[in-house]
């Protein structure tokens, strides 16, 4: 189903998306991620990274948003974005978790060809328990979460259960 938020913006509601776990966890970490993707079926990626999730150990999926149909920034050139909020539980520490979401990209046929290129799919790691990181390859909070429509209107959506 499609919300028309603005001239811009659309929500959809999906099977998966957004979805709330009742079960609780024993898992110890939570890790909120941010996922976005333009190429290809963006909504069926989405569906099959649920999957991926629910089928790894590793992971319990605990909420997800809805799906944020976004105008492009940086590199504007490019079809619209759809992102989502995911939050998960894990006993992971955030590095092994990066790496898990990176082979998850690969997989999906992510190039990175320039900052703010057009992507099938992009996972981000927004906070991490309350966790402050500053290492050569993962910053969190995410760096410019807070800037971004495309992470703030679906957070709203899992930060408000």
């Amino acid at each position: 189903m499609k919300k028309v938020i603005s001239q811009d913006l659309s929500l959809y509601t999906t099977g998966r998306y957004p979805f709330v776990n009742k079960n609780s966890s024993k898992l110890k970490n939570q890790v909120v991620i941010g996922i976005g993707g333009n190429v290809g079926n963006t909504k069926t990626i989405f569906d099959k990274l649920f999957l991926h999730f629910s089928q790894n150990a590793h992971f319990q999926i605990q909420r997800t948003s809805p799906i944020l149909q976004n105008p492009p920034f940086g590199f504007l050139e490019q079809n619209d974005f759809y992102n989502a909020i995911i939050v998960l539980k894990t006993n992971l520490d955030a590095h092994s978790c990066l790496k898990i979401f990176q082979r998850y990209e690969k997989r999906f046929k992510r190039k990175r060809s320039f900052k703010d290129a057009p992507r099938t799919l992009d996972i981000d790691i927004i906070f991490f328990n309350d966790q402050r990181i500053n290492s050569e390859n993962l910053i969190v909070p995410h760096p410019h979460y807070h800037e971004r429509i495309s992470v703030l209107l679906p957070l709203q959506f899992v930060l408000s259960v």
